[in-house]
């Protein structure tokens, strides 16, 4: 069966039967897009044609191409997840990964902000306008909730539970949890969503579409606030405060570092970032966990 065709059919597995988000299926297309033009620059075209040969050849040229040891193993997952659905499929009844070994990855601690560091930052932010309203209160949730950048502009006001103190967040793959809002988070929302700086944006979106009214982030035109705007958005905040190339990841990495320093249990970070696996969580154990509560409770205001 034609190579081509495989992908077009794993993708749709991948996004239909798999609930995989539409980030990590176009991730897959354009990993899977350069494995299928390395194997027609091979002059391979059918799935059974493919050797374990033309797929080092392929893991090889991504290493000279100087990608990192991570991207080589994610684009490298995705290959071999590509020829696991072919024999599942029954398309061929070889595997041409089977004797392969995916690239090891050195380990690599996540970038930290001090607990200081990131409370200067948002008591520093300024509440003039609606826009900056609305930055105040996102940089308040993807600190105060771990939310991914993805889960923050997905997120609907129907999520949104104030009184009783959480959010219904869609995750990886399409699963719910539920995370805990309080303190410095719940106020910051609540002041954009409930004094009026959210409902001024609304009014700006011309034709707003039912997505973009039940948004909980609005942008400048009133519609949802994308990815792209989001990081630009973090990335202004943290030059403000001095913290250069500042990532919305890295405000989740902090909050999940700074609740291992107050003593919250491993699993209960877990279940808050949505880690489908304990071991996921166990990176932010590298930090040092002694005298961690008191200085903890006395130098982060917003616990």
């Amino acid at each position: 069966m034609d190579i081509g065709s495989v992908v077009e059919e794993y993708l749709y597995y991948l996004r239909i039967e798999r609930g995989s988000s539409q980030n990590t299926v176009d991730e897959y297309a354009r990993d899977l897009k350069a494995y299928v033009g390395h194997l027609e620059g091979l002059g391979v075209s059918d799935v059974d044609d493919v050797s374990p040969e033309a797929v080092i050849g392929f893991e090889v040229s991504l290493s000279k191409a100087g990608y990192a040891p991570a991207t080589v193993k994610r684009k490298m997952s995705a290959v071999r997840g590509l020829h696991k659905f072919v024999l599942s499929e029954e398309y061929s009844n070889k595997s041409p990964i089977d004797a392969l070994k995916l690239p090891k990855v050195p380990a690599k601690l996540p970038e930290v902000l001090s607990i200081s560091d990131v409370s200067d930052m948002l008591d520093s932010m300024e509440c003039d306008g609606a826009l900056q309203v609305r930055d105040k209160a996102l940089m308040e949730v993807l600190y105060g909730c771990g939310l991914r950048a993805s889960e923050a502009c997905g997120l609907d006001m129907s999520r949104v539970h104030a009184e009783d103190g959480f959010l219904v967040v869609m995750g990886k793959g399409s699963k719910e949890r539920l995370v805990p809002i309080s303190g410095a988070a719940l106020d910051a929302l609540s002041a954009y969503c409930d004094g009026g700086a959210r409902a001024e944006l609304g009014m700006k979106a011309k034709r707003p579409s039912q997505e973009d009214l039940g948004a909980v982030f609005l942008n400048a035109r009133g519609t949802r606030l994308t990815r792209q705007g989001l990081f630009g958005i973090v990335r202004k905040a943290g030059e403000a405060a001095g913290i250069e190339s500042l990532h919305p990841h890295t405000l989740r990495h902090s909050f999940a570092t700074h609740m291992l320093e107050g003593g919250a249990d491993l699993r209960v970070i877990q279940q808050i970032l949505g880690h489908s696996s304990i071991s996921t969580t166990q990176i932010y154990t590298h930090v040092d966990r002694q005298h961690v509560r008191e200085e903890y409770l006395s130098s982060h205001p917003r616990a």
